[in-house]
């Protein structure tokens, strides 16, 4: 249900060294706000009170100038497609045809697409409201080949805001040929603010019974691994730094989400809380799996504000088709054929 308090203010964000111009879209509901840029489909921030609602904390890691999104190389805010996460081998075969993708992780596999990235992406926006609230759709046109990956696609990402704080994400993609598909949003989190340092006094509950086993390049083996017990059991609540020792440098990980069913329904995945608590992240996705991961690879990254990020200074969430799943029969297939349309959902729902 709209109201009054919703808005959408489009601000110039500055000049791209070819001249086209970029835009910011600023959706907010009289409580909080989310800005988008039309460069990269990218989430720029994510702006929420703090415990005493005297302050305001922007809650999303990023760059502040478009410079900073031009260089942005650690996928903050960005959407992420073809596919999302990584593919073994850097190759997949479809209907008897190998395809061969960029080697840009490890120098073996592929993640996120390669290096032809769609947040390097100029996207065509428009103003939109629906059942999810009010706010931007973003469009552009894949063409075959692209990141290696066969067929013509045509790929829109909406983010919506509504009064009740959830800020939800509608992935929407057809393709002229069959095509591996898997998107997300790489959005990097810290609840006690961007700048706060680490988030490993943030608790986590997921509503995860397992997870997928990898190899040391982090391709999964196509075993899934209860958790009960563990140190990836986050089945009830508890900080992230409670067992990240023991899991090496620290969770990245793709989570079997339960009662998936692959009927297109929200599922909720889990909630994120602040250190003190006073501020909450719900996920929910369509997806069966969501990556955890605690921001490993951090390393003297310029933020906003002159901020420096560093190694888990940041958690994404990120709901997903399982990794790999081209080369795996057995997990839930990803293949966009012609005639059909991909369609994934992710709310995250902020309460304060």
């Amino acid at each position: 249900m709209l109201t009054k308090g919703l808005k959408i203010v489009k601000n110039r964000f500055g000049l791209l060294s070819d001249g086209t111009k970029v835009h910011l879209y600023t959706l907010s509901n009289g409580k909080m706000s989310v800005s988008v840029c039309d460069y990269g489909c990218i989430i720029t921030s994510i702006v929420i009170p703090d415990k005493k609602h005297k302050r305001l904390l922007d809650v999303s890691l990023g760059p502040s100038t478009l410079d900073g999104w031009v260089l942005n190389r650690e996928t903050f805010g960005a959407v992420v497609g073809r596919f999302a996460n990584r593919i073994g081998g850097a190759s997949f075969t479809l209907d008897g045809v190998k395809y061969e993708l960029d080697k840009n992780d490890n120098k073996a596999n592929t993640l996120h697409g390669g290096f032809d990235r769609w947040d390097k992406k100029v996207w065509k926006a428009k103003r939109i409201a629906n059942e999810y609230g009010i706010g931007v759709k973003l469009t552009r046109k894949s063409p075959d080949g692209e990141q290696g990956f066969p067929g013509n696609a045509k790929v829109s990402v909406s983010y919506l805001l509504n009064d009740r704080n959830d800020l939800t994400i509608v992935y929407k993609a057809t393709s002229d040929k069959a095509t591996p598909f898997n998107m997300t949003n790489h959005s990097y989190f810290n609840l006690n603010g961007h700048s706060s340092g680490n988030i490993t006094g943030h608790t986590l509950q997921m509503n995860c019974s397992q997870y997928l086993e990898v190899d040391k390049e982090l391709i999964p083996t196509g075993k899934k691994i209860d958790v009960a017990g563990g140190p990836f059991d986050f089945r009830t609540e508890k900080t992230l730094g409670t067992d990240m020792s023991k899991v090496g440098v620290g969770y990245d990980h793709c989570y079997c989400v339960d009662g998936f069913t692959g009927d297109g329904s929200l599922k909720t995945i889990g909630v994120l809380s602040s250190d003190d608590g006073s501020r909450r992240m719900t996920v929910r996705g369509t997806q069966p799996g969501v990556q955890l991961y605690t921001g490993n690879f951090l390393n003297n990254i310029n933020g906003k504000d002159g901020a420096v990020y560093q190694c888990h200074d940041a958690v994404c969430l990120e709901t997903q088709d399982f990794p790999d799943a081209p080369n795996k029969d057995s997990f839930p297939q990803s293949i966009l054929r012609p005639g059909n349309t991909y369609r994934q959902v992710t709310q995250y729902s902020f309460m304060f």
